[in-house]
C-alpha cells in the first residue's frame, strides 16, 4: 500500500500527478498551516509568447485564516476569467487546445470559493481524466492529530501503509528513521520530465499539467515515466 501526502495544489504540474499515479491513496494535507508568499497552494506557471507566466488566485484576507483549509479565494469571479482568457490566447494553436480547455473551464467553474476544495477539485477532476483509480482522502476529515513526521507516519498507518512516496523538500526535515521503527519503507520520487512538443519556445516541464494536455492530449499519461528511489539513495545523490 503506497501513500503519498501533499498539500493541495493549485493546477498543478506534471510531476504531482506521477505522485498521484503511484499512489493507493493520496492524501490532501489541508489541516496545516498555509504557505506564505507565492506558494504553490496559490499559483502555478503556464508558457507564453513572452516566456513562462504565473497565473495567481488571490486570497481574501479577510475571510481567511491561517490553515489551508481556512483559506478562501475571492469571491469576485474576475480573476477565473483572466486566467481563462490567458489560457485561451496562449494555448489556442495546441493542437489539442479544445480537450484542454474544456478541463480548463470545469475546474474554473468550481462552485465554490475555499481554496483548498478548489485546489482538490481541480487535482481529482484531471486525475479522473488521466483514468487513475487513487483514493483521495483529506486530512481534516481523518482528525489525526500530531504535527511533523509523527503525524505523517500516523496517517500512512491509518492506510497500513507500507511504502510512503514523497517529493524533494521532504529530505530537509523528515525523519525518515521513525518511518523505518514502523515498517514503513521512505521512497522518493525521481522525477523523469520527459520533454513533449511545447509552444513558445524552449521545453520546460514546470508548468501546469494542462500545458501536457493541450500539445499532447490524451498522450499525457505516457509522460508520467517517472521512477522512485530510497530515501537513502536519494540522500546520497543530494549529498546529504
Amino acid at each position: 500500500m503506497i501513500v503519498v501526502i501533499s498539500q493541495p495544489m493549485f493546477v498543478p504540474w506534471l510531476g504531482l500527478f506521477e505522485q498521484i499515479g503511484l499512489a493507493d491513496v493520496f492524501v490532501h494535507y489541508d489541516d496545516v498551516k498555509r504557505p506564505g508568499g507565492g506558494s504553490f497552494m496559490t499559483r502555478v506557471q503556464i508558457k507564453t509568447e513572452q516566456g513562462s507566466r504565473w497565473l495567481s488566485a488571490p486570497i481574501d484576507k479577510q475571510r481567511s485564516d491561517w490553515l489551508i483549509a481556512e483559506t478562501f479565494l475571492q469571491a469576485d469571479r474576475g480573476w477565473r476569467d483572466q486566467h481563462l482568457d490567458l489560457i485561451r490566447q496562449n494555448y489556442r494553436d495546441a493542437p489539442h487546445f479544445e480537450l484542454m480547455y474544456e478541463l480548463a473551464e470545469r475546474i474554473y467553474g468550481y462552485d465554490g470559493d475555499d481554496l483548498s476544495g478548489f485546489n482538490r477539485y481541480a487535482t481529482e477532476l484531471v486525475a479522473g481524466w488521466l483514468e487513475f483509480n487513487t483514493q483521495f482522502a483529506l486530512s481534516s476529515e481523518l482528525a489525526i492529530p500530531g504535527s511533523g513526521s509523527q503525524r505523517v507516519v500516523d496517517t500512512c498507518r491509518h492506510f497500513n501503509a507500507t511504502e510512503y512516496v514523497t517529493g524533494h523538500g521532504a529530505l530537509d526535515y523528515l525523519d525518515h528513521e521513525l518511518f523505518e521503527a514502523n515498517d514503513i519503507r521512505v521512497s522518493y520520487i525521481d522525477y523523469a520530465l520527459t520533454p513533449y512538443a511545447q509552444l513558445h519556445g524552449e521545453f520546460t516541464p514546470y508548468v501546469s499539467i494542462l500545458d501536457a494536455i493541450a500539445n499532447v492530449g490524451h498522450g499525457t499519461r505516457d509522460l508520467m515515466t517517472s521512477s522512485c528511489v530510497g530515501w537513502r539513495e536519494f540522500a546520497v545523490r543530494r549529498g546529504a
